[in-house]
């Protein structure tokens, strides 16, 4: 529930005007939430000039007053650090530490998601990323078995993705130790679940500039993706019911190559109106 100090309140109305369901109303001359249509998106804790807004249903312990130095980011700053970027499938032999992983989970939880609806779960793997790897590789082989056997016009453009996954089973195979090309030897692995892509694709997406801000590197397996969809025995093994889906899967590690400079890109469609 959304509560009001009514001491500390001095009816200024700017969360009454900053509330998107119109949840709230000055009663009295003081703020007053009816929880009604309220969805705990948390703008009248955040607007309030007197902080007196709260709500028990969140650790309020976590609300951070704004200071321009721990909050203001300069633009350029933050804009090349987004070009530099680069998908990392190079790692060292380095375990990556807990705090990290939980930093990176931190960045995640505190994106923005549809209605505040915050769906959004993580599995991280690292000490029993072997025997994940080696069921993804199964999974994969199986998979572009069948696709061989069973070519049509429909399935074959996927003919040479088959075939790269027999071939990446086969290697694997031959070296279990040597440089995969699923995890690419990295140490650990998260996986991003919910019924929303959209809401996980907001989160990962901030996951993985906080990955780059650590030293970190990751890139996001969709050959992964593809091996656990409908894969039964995966799904149990990380502790997920049949209706949950792995919308990404972060593989994550310290690069062991290092980037001297962006790179170009195609340049941005825009249509003016």
């Amino acid at each position: 529930m959304m509560k009001v100090d009514k001491d500390l309140c001095i009816g200024c109305s700017l969360c009454v005007k900053d509330c998107i369901v119109n949840d709230i109303e000055l009663v009295d001359g003081k703020a007053q939430i009816k929880n009604v249509s309220c969805f705990k998106c948390g703008h009248c804790i955040a607007i309030c000039p007197k902080n007196a807004v709260s709500t028990d249903d969140y650790n309020m312990d976590e609300v951070l007053d704004y200071d321009k130095d721990s909050f203001t980011i300069n633009e350029d700053n933050l804009l090349n650090f987004i070009k530099f970027r680069r998908s990392v499938r190079h790692f060292k032999k380095k375990d990556v530490e807990i705090e990290k992983i939980n930093k990176i989970i931190e960045a995640g939880r505190f994106t923005q998601t549809s209605t505040n609806s915050q769906n959004v779960s993580y599995v991280v793997v690292k000490d029993n990323i072997e025997k994940l790897k080696e069921m993804a590789f199964d999974s994969l082989y199986n998979l572009g078995t069948n696709l061989l056997e069973n070519l049509n016009d429909e399935t074959k453009p996927f003919e040479r993705y088959a075939k790269m996954w027999i071939n990446m089973y086969n290697a694997y195979k031959a070296n279990p130790t040597g440089r995969d090309g699923l995890f690419f030897n990295a140490p650990a692995v998260i996986l991003v679940v919910s019924d929303s892509p959209v809401n996980a694709s907001l989160v990962s997406s901030n996951m993985e500039l906080m990955t780059n801000a650590l030293g970190l590197g990751t890139f996001f397996s969709g050959f992964f993706i593809k091996a656990a969809q409908e894969n039964k025995e995966i799904m149990r093994f990380l502790g997920l019911s049949e209706n949950q889906h792995i919308v990404n899967c972060m593989i994550i590690g310290y690069p062991s190559v290092k980037y001297q400079r962006t790179v170009p890109r195609k340049d941005a469609i825009i249509s003016w109106k």
